[in-house]
């Protein structure tokens, strides 16, 4: 006889095949790597990176993935330090999209209960963070921000597919335009969102909009990396102690799992004071 925790167990299990079937589905529409030809400055940054860098988008490719890629020789966790050697060294991968143990983790431990809570996805990319929303989650909106007009179609094309029109709206725009939407929103995501897209005065500026608009007293703030970390390099005078309290999460709710508990450790919550 099955009880209520099996039948939760069987309900995210589900949820977990949808939200792999999504990243199948979009893995069909896009080159391995991830990444559009449109991403000029992403792709420039990445280049520009002291040490051979390749973008492995998270939410499409897991590890076990990545690894049945390498060897199908299809993609490489090493580069050659040294034309014509033998001496390797280990690539650095970077992702700009959750994977699905860290949106796991976002809406069943960072979160608190989303019903009736609209929540803004900054840089919303492929969508991972509104359809896992939509799956983990009872928030009534997820609203994403997305600049780049290929990522959109993306997206909605996946809005249709799998009937999240209800819940998930996507905006083709610049956050910066977005003010009343920050403003009423009650969760925020921003997850690598600034760093490789936009210029250190353009980051500035958003970061200024986003610090003068993300203000509604309790609303929650999720960032990766840290504010302090994103802000480091700017120079810009945002008071973090008047603005935002963060708030310690437990990363080592998966411990009898094989997690990356180091991926965990980026994300971040804080509360707006």
């Amino acid at each position: 006889m099955r009880t209520e925790d099996d039948f939760d167990d069987f309900m995210l299990s589900n949820n977990d095949v949808m939200l792999r079937s999504i990243a199948e589905d979009l893995r069909k529409c896009l080159p391995i790597e991830g990444m559009l030809n449109s991403e000029h400055l992403a792709i420039q940054r990445m280049h520009q990176h002291p040490e051979p860098m390749i973008h492995v988008d998270a939410f499409l490719y897991d590890d076990d993935f990545v690894d049945s890629l390498c060897e199908e020789g299809k993609m490489s966790r090493n580069y050659c330090v040294a034309c014509g050697s033998h001496k390797t060294a280990p690539l650095e991968f970077i992702s700009h999209s959750f994977s699905l143990m860290e949106l796991k983790f976002l809406y069943q431990h960072v979160l608190p209960d989303l019903t009736g809570k609209a929540l803004v996805d900054v840089g919303s990319r492929l969508g991972a963070v509104l359809f896992a929303g939509c799956l983990y989650s009872s928030a009534f909106q997820l609203y994403g921000v997305e600049m780049n007009a290929d990522f959109c179609h993306l997206q909605e094309m996946m809005i249709t597919k799998y009937q999240f029109s209800d819940r998930v709206k996507v905006i083709h725009a610049d956050i910066c335009t977005q003010a009343l939407l920050l403003q009423n929103a009650d969760v925020v995501v921003m997850n690598n969102v600034f760093e490789y897209f936009l210029g250190s005065l353009e980051q500035a500026r958003a970061w200024e909009f986003i610090s003068q608009n993300v203000r509604k007293k309790g609303l929650l703030l999720v960032t990766v990396p840290s504010l302090e970390e994103s802000l480091s390099t700017l120079q810009m005078d945002i008071q973090l102690s008047q603005w935002v309290e963060e708030v310690q999460l437990d990363y080592d709710v998966y411990m009898d799992k094989d997690i990356d508990r180091e991926a965990l450790q980026q994300i971040h919550l804080y509360k707006i004071v």
